[in-house]
């Protein structure tokens, strides 16, 4: 199975491009959009295009990832923006913090199947009550489709799965929609997603 390590991500990032562009995930902005700044933790950012958004917006943002690549492109980004962001190196059930967050942004995070709801249960333990999960990733009906995302279709979503793995949340919104995507060289075209905005109750 393939689990996509850091070496894979540490190469795909190593690209003079920003593979996934430079703007925010649309749903993540729509969403970060409607509420009032605080902090915010962002999973498996990458390049951190949604980290420099939720900081050019006010909010006080915690990145993690497990490339060094991807944070290398993060930083010329938040450089040339001007904005300040937590982002470390690490493992999602290595992260730690005291900090209790308002929000949180799982963009395209698709952990292997072995630990996902271990590590969604995980950082949800550093949501706030009330805090809310935003949350875009590619369902199973994505498999085959050549517009991104895992090819293995255990790590990809359905919502009974979402439901599952995401216990102790409310959710204001959960569906599984056919989108076009426009998100650098890997997201383009039609996919299959699961969004929902959630709240920790």
């Amino acid at each position: 199975m393939k689990q996509y390590p850091a070496d894979f991500w540490n190469e795909r990032y190593a690209e003079k491009e920003y593979v996934y562009g430079t703007q925010p995930n649309v749903f993540f902005k729509e969403q970060l959009d409607q509420l009032a700044a605080g902090k915010v933790l962002l999973p498996a950012e990458g390049e951190g295009r949604n980290a420099v958004y939720a900081a050019l917006q006010g909010w006080d943002v915690v990145a993690f990832d497990i490339s060094t690549s991807g944070k290398e492109k993060f930083m010329q980004l938040s450089e040339k923006q001007k904005v300040n962001v937590d982002y470390q190196i690490t493992s999602v059930l290595n992260f730690k913090t005291d900090i209790q967050f308002n929000a949180i942004g799982f963009c395209y995070a698709h952990f292997p199947i072995e630990i996902r709801k271990e590590a969604f249960q995980h950082l949800l333990k550093f949501l706030k009550l009330n805090g809310k999960v935003i949350f875009e990733a590619f369902a199973k009906a994505q498999l085959g489709k050549p517009s991104g995302g895992p090819k293995n279709i255990e790590m990809l979503f359905s919502i009974e799965e979402i439901e599952t793995e995401f216990a102790g949340l409310k959710f204001e919104q959960l569906r599984e929609e056919t989108i076009t995507l426009s998100e650098g060289n890997y997201h383009k075209g039609e996919a299959e997603v699961i969004r929902f905005v959630g709240i920790k109750q």
